[in-house]
């Protein structure tokens, strides 16, 4: 398996895991990967009356920066344009909506666990 395979089989496993955190916290999946020609969304969850956008961040460590770090005001930008674009292709013009960061690195006593840090309305 080449190097690019294996950040994505990390990376899908990450946002499985940031999927079943968010669920046993009481979100529900609505859908998950959501591409179009704007970009694309991780997450998307219900949380009662909010439409939740979620973008899962994930890195093997802080030395470069956090997970956190990563979203950017450019990529903050990108996923409220994709989010409108999702929100008017599902004619859910309506519904209250946020926006929201799971940020990941391995745990501490496993490489299979992970820490996650939650950030509820991010921007």
């Amino acid at each position: 398996m080449t190097q690019g395979c294996n950040t994505r089989v990390s990376g899908d496993n990450a946002e499985q895991a940031a999927l079943d955190y968010l669920q046993s916290h009481g979100l529900q999946r609505v859908e998950q990967n959501f591409r179009c020609k704007l970009g694309e969304l991780d997450l998307i969850m219900q949380d009662k009356q909010c439409m939740v956008f979620v973008e899962v961040r994930y890195r093997t460590s802080d030395r470069y920066g956090t997970s956190l770090a990563t979203v950017t005001p450019a990529k903050q930008n990108k996923l409220r344009k994709t989010a409108l674009f999702y929100l008017k292709a599902r004619k859910l013009t309506e519904a209250a909506i946020r926006f929201d960061v799971v940020g990941m690195k391995p745990g501490e006593r496993s490489a299979s666990t992970y820490q996650f840090r939650w950030i509820k309305n991010a921007f």
